[in-house]
C-alpha cells in the first residue's frame, strides 16, 4: 500500500512541476519588472491549467498526509538506535551486564596517554 502511493506522490509532483512550468509569468512576482498589480488591475480569470495546478496540488497534499499516517503506523513504537549494538544485549534474567571501566571518564590517578617530558 504504501508503495502505490509513493509512486502516486511521485507521479503528482512530477505533473506540478510541468503545471508550474508551463504557466505565463505574472511579471511582478519578486517586484521586478512592474506589472499588472496597483487599483485597477484586477485578478485575472483562473485558467484551465490553473485549476489542473490546483487539483495537483490538493492531491500531492494528501498523498503527503497519507504518507506520513503510514509512516507513523509503520513504525510501531521501535527507534533507528534500537538496531544499532552500541551496548551488549541484556541478560537472561534481566540485569544489564558489567561494562567495567570502559565507559567511565578517566579519574585524576590514571596515567596519561601521552607520555610527557622528553
Amino acid at each position: 500500500m504504501e508503495n502505490v502511493v509513493l509512486v502516486i506522490h511521485l507521479i503528482l509532483a512530477s505533473s506540478l512541476i510541468g503545471a508550474v512550468l508551463m504557466q505565463r509569468s505574472e511579471g511582478a512576482g519578486l517586484g521586478l519588472g512592474g506589472g499588472g498589480g496597483g487599483p485597477t488591475g484586477g485578478r485575472a480569470a483562473a485558467t484551465a491549467l490553473g485549476k489542473f495546478t490546483w487539483l495537483i496540488a490538493i492531491g500531492f497534499i494528501c498523498t503527503s498526509i497519507a504518507l506520513t499516517i503510514i509512516g507513523a503506523q509503520n513504525a510501531s513504537g521501535s527507534s533507528v538506535v534500537d538496531g544499532l549494538d552500541l551496548l551488549p544485549p541484556a541478560a537472561e534474567d534481566g540485569t544489564t551486564p558489567d561494562l567495567g571501566d570502559s565507559l567511565l571518564p578517566p579519574s585524576g590517578g590514571d596515567e596519561p596517554l601521552i607520555p610527557s617530558g622528553n
